[in-house]
């Protein structure tokens, strides 16, 4: 086999070598990494919104009531990280909702270990063990997000401590099955309504852009 031919199989390899790892780096998605943007998105990107002395942040009020405590709260926010969007963190608790909610149906709980308190964090923990336990396995597919809406917002002062709640309505198809492999619970076929309300915290100012999980009440 003459040498020029050697050297072209040998490119090639390296080649499809190349695009594996990139389709393996970039197919993952870690903390409030924003998601793909749907096509709507982007046909109209996102503005970044200009507060005007005398006239409401419409980038808060968007998503509150003007003069709330939570409208309040997040002018806080504002103050104190001005960089901070109420949009982008919306959109991130979206991304983080997904990640976070599938990394506990398929009980893979190291990848959202850092995004999660240490209180939230073994409370899974015991949740997945206990089905386990019991030779239980759940597969789950995400179909999206129907809803998201912010219902509290807080801000300390003296510690420069941000918490905001958020509600989810999220939807996907998720079976349980026994150590035998037989569905005991749920149908693939049938697409789940799950609500959730989780509230995310956040010291305002660090370097740290990562919101953490605090609370989840159903």
């Amino acid at each position: 086999m003459e040498s020029p031919l050697i050297e072209l199989l040998v490119l090639a390899g390296i080649a499809v070598f190349l695009i594996l790892r990139l389709k393996s780096v970039l197919g993952t998605r870690e903390g409030f990494e924003k998601p793909p943007l749907t096509s709507a998105e982007t046909r109209n990107p996102q503005r970044k919104f200009e507060v005007i002395e005398g006239r409401p942040d419409e980038d808060i009020v968007a998503y509150v009531d003007e003069g709330s405590p939570q409208a309040l709260a997040l002018s806080e926010m504002k103050r104190a990280e001005p960089s901070f969007h109420v949009a982008e963190f919306v959109q991130g608790a979206r991304g983080a909702y997904e990640m976070i909610l599938m990394g506990f149906e398929t009980g893979d709980l190291n990848r959202i270990q850092p995004f999660i308190s240490d209180e939230i964090f073994q409370s899974f923990v015991d949740a997945v063990s206990a089905r386990e336990d019991q030779g239980l396995i759940i597969e789950a597919d995400f179909i999206g997000v129907r809803e998201t809406a912010i219902s509290d917002a807080t801000f300390d002062k003296a510690t420069s401590t941000a918490e905001i709640t958020v509600r989810f309505v999220g939807e996907l198809t998720s079976v349980v099955r026994n150590s035998e492999g037989e569905i005991v619970e749920g149908d693939t076929k049938s697409i789940k309504r799950q609500k959730d309300t989780w509230t995310f915290s956040r010291q305002m100012g660090r370097d740290d852009p990562n919101w953490l999980l605090v609370a989840t009440d159903a």
